[in-house]
């Protein structure tokens, strides 16, 4: 699964992110320094450091967790484009937040200093937007191996079970407050699904300059059928004619067998550069309005 278009365009929130953690990452983890930034019941419940708690939110713990935890924000930018850039930024600061205050509630419970310190990173971040991803991102490629019955979406979990267990209860923990986080965010708590940053403040994002990681996105030419696309009678008309299926015609028809009328279908798979994934979320979004 690709999840939409390529790089972080209509993205700048995901790739503050991903840069913020390759960079924390880099800067403590590689030094050896990574053992003591997570969160553990004496630096909560003694003398709290506000750069420990800020690294421990972004800092991966080692490089595997690093290499598969900036995968997962990388596919994830695509709810970003998804409901925008000023409730993605809500929806950072909240799941981030409550898995935090998760954690802190855990470790207060349980009082074992096995658990100590927990594994840092954005996983409340990372889990929680599982919750979005399970409900909404529809299934488009089923598959068999070995037996098993998978589907594209097979690969976004296996690596979240990865990122999970990496590091035992260390990091179970904090993946199980993200999905906690994730599930509040999604029953609306307060309303909060309604609330989004000012542009202001989100335009900060905009003006990071990472030219290694912004992509130029080119819109698909338009034609005077339905605005968007044209179907195959239109091309017969002008004596062409497609030895095989268009492409376009199947995205077109996957969205319709979804439940979603064909003009509809067509504006999103053009706003979209035809991903259907990315189309069906606009979609789903627009009926939940």
């Amino acid at each position: 699964m690709s999840g939409g278009l390529p790089g972080f365009h209509n993205a700048p929130v995901s790739r503050a992110v991903v840069v913020a953690a390759a960079l924390f990452s880099v800067a403590f983890g590689f030094r050896g320094r990574f053992l003591g930034l997570g969160l553990s019941y004496e630096n909560v419940y003694g003398k709290l450091r506000i750069w420990k708690l800020i690294t421990s939110l972004f800092a991966f713990s080692s490089t595997p967790e690093l290499i598969f935890g900036a995968a997962l924000l990388y596919y994830f930018r695509v709810f970003e484009r998804q409901i925008g850039s000023n409730k993605y930024a809500v929806f950072i600061v909240f799941s981030t937040m409550v898995s935090v205050l998760l954690q802190i509630l855990s470790l207060a419970y349980l009082k074992d200093p096995s658990f100590n310190p927990l594994t840092s990173g954005p996983y409340g971040l990372i889990f929680a937007s599982y919750i979005p991803f399970f409900f909404d991102i529809p299934i488009t490629t089923k598959f068999r191996i070995f037996g098993l019955h998978l589907s594209d979406k097979s690969f976004i979990y296996l690596a979240g079970l990865q990122l999970l267990f990496s590091s035992g209860w260390r990091s179970i923990i904090p993946g199980l407050s993200g999905i906690l986080a994730g599930l509040l965010y999604r029953l609306n708590i307060f309303g909060i699904r309604r609330l989004k940053l000012p542009d202001s403040t989100t335009s900060i994002f905009s003006r990071l300059s990472w030219p290694f990681l912004n992509n130029s996105y080119q819109r698909l030419p338009v034609t005077e059928n339905d605005g968007n696309i044209p179907s195959n009678q239109t091309r017969q008309t002008e004596g062409v004619h497609p030895a095989t299926e268009d492409p376009m015609e199947s995205s077109i028809a996957t969205l319709v067998s979804m439940g979603f009328d064909r003009g509809s279908a067509i504006q999103a798979l053009a706003l979209t550069n035809y991903d259907v994934n990315l189309a069906s979320n606009i979609l789903l979004e627009a009926q939940s309005m």
